[in-house]
């Protein structure tokens, strides 16, 4: 691995190296073990979107590795706008030993990857949220005990989240239900490629029983992502059949578990009773960012040794 743009470059070996890494590294800290993998070096990151956990975990999971992050490029200035994207890569490549890239445009982050020497990470894209998805895999796999043949449950929209996770079936034989609205279902490539390539079974339906029904875990995400705010109100309108509330819980296995990405509109894509009650494991992802990250900088920053 040279860059993390997308799961689907990677291979299965390569993801489930990559989630025991991030496991490994999160027993270290908790006993205190910091190795320093990435000592004396630097990740760039640039931010077109306001940020929470894709900041703080990345800078976290940097200092704790050893090195440090810069925050080079705010929301206020799109990537390529003051100068070109090559230019961007090639006087970034002089000077620092990664970039993560957090933009509108996945194209932006693809360009990226194109013309810098040096390793490039996906921290969110309109398209797609493989961070993200690593995270939620270590998650599950956590609270499950293996990934192998879980049903995830997929409800509301069909964003750059959902089709992360239509990648990461293509690779691990997980059992992926995506349920939108008619009109707001998942990317066709992301999705085409899990049903052509995926081990286990992926499937879209309209039907939220039929979704819900024998799902190991129920993950939503809010129904207007960053910069759809116009149809927010059209979309809480089509949208709130697909609530992740007690009833849509009931409709899973007994003891399934509740996930989202944050952040989350409470009483909206899901209510307070479900996020904030005991089968939702919302912190432990975002936990999880820190852990899956570290693992993502020191394979492609690192010097391929595990110190300590």
């Amino acid at each position: 691995m040279h860059d993390l743009i997308s799961l689907a470059d990677c291979t299965r070996e390569q993801i489930l190296g990559l989630l025991d890494s991030a496991a490994d590294l999160k027993q270290r800290l908790k006993k205190g073990d910091r190795p320093p993998l990435l000592a004396g070096k630097t990740l760039a990151m640039i931010f077109e979107k306001p940020s929470l956990r894709t900041r703080v975990t990345f800078e976290t999971g940097m200092f704790q590795l050893g090195g440090r992050a810069l925050m080079i490029h705010s929301e206020h200035e799109r990537l390529g706008t003051r100068e070109s994207i090559p230019d961007v890569a090639h006087n970034l490549e002089r000077w620092v030993d990664g970039i993560m890239a957090r933009t509108f445009s996945h194209q932006a982050v693809v360009d990226l990857a194109e013309h810098a020497s040096i390793p490039v990470i996906n921290g969110l894209t309109d398209e797609l949220h493989p961070c993200q998805i690593l995270a939620d895999a270590l998650t599950l796999r956590e609270h499950l005990g293996g990934l192998d043949g879980i049903k995830l449950a997929w409800l509301g929209d069909g964003n750059n989240v959902c089709s992360s996770w239509c990648n990461f079936a293509a690779r691990v034989p997980i059992h992926l239900t995506v349920c939108t609205p008619p009109g707001y279902e998942v990317a066709a490539v992301p999705f085409e490629r899990a049903q052509r390539e995926g081990e286990g079974t992926v499937t879209a339906t309209h039907d939220i029983a039929e979704a819900l029904e024998g799902a190991d875990a129920i993950y939503t995400d809010t129904w207007a992502s960053m910069g759809q705010e116009e149809e927010a109100a059209e979309r809480r309108r089509i949208f709130a059949p697909y609530q992740v509330n007690e009833a849509a819980m009931a409709m899973a296995k007994p003891d399934a578990l509740f996930m989202h990405c944050l952040p989350a509109h409470r009483n909206e894509e899901v209510t307070n009773a479900v996020i904030d009650g005991p089968r939702s494991v919302v912190y432990d992802q975002a936990e999880n960012r820190l852990h899956a990250q570290k693992a993502v900088m020191a394979a492609l920053m690192g010097d391929g040794t595990n110190e300590g």
